[in-house]
C-alpha cells in the first residue's frame, strides 16, 4: 500500500494564498459588475421596474459562496489526514 505524503507546509500555504487572492478578485468583480447592472436597471425607463439584476446576483453569488468556502473554510490537508486515520482505524 502506497502512503501519499501531504505537501510541504510552504507548498500548502502557497496554494491556499492563491485561492484566497483569486476569491478576492472574484468578489471585487462581483460587486462592480452587479453595481453596474443595478445602475442600468435603476436608470432604465421600464414601467414595471422588475428588479432583474437579482438573477445574475443569485447565480454568481452561489458560485462565489462555494469559492469562499474553498478558500477560507475547507482545509483540504486536514480532511485528507482525518480520512486516512479513519481508514486505518477501520482496518484494525
Amino acid at each position: 500500500m502506497e502512503i501519499i505524503n501531504p505537501p510541504s507546509n510552504d507548498e500548502y500555504l502557497w496554494k491556499k494564498a492563491k485561492k484566497r487572492v483569486s476569491f478576492k478578485k472574484n468578489a471585487t468583480a462581483y460587486v462592480l459588475v452587479n453595481l453596474f447592472l443595478t445602475g442600468i436597471w435603476f436608470f432604465s425607463d421600464d414601467e414595471d421596474k422588475i428588479f432583474w439584476p437579482i438573477w445574475p446576483m443569485l447565480g454568481w453569488g452561489l458560485g462565489l459562496a462555494f469559492h469562499y468556502f474553498d478558500a477560507y473554510v475547507n482545509d483540504e490537508r486536514n480532511s485528507v489526514e482525518k480520512e486516512f486515520r479513519k481508514l486505518k482505524e477501520e482496518q484494525r
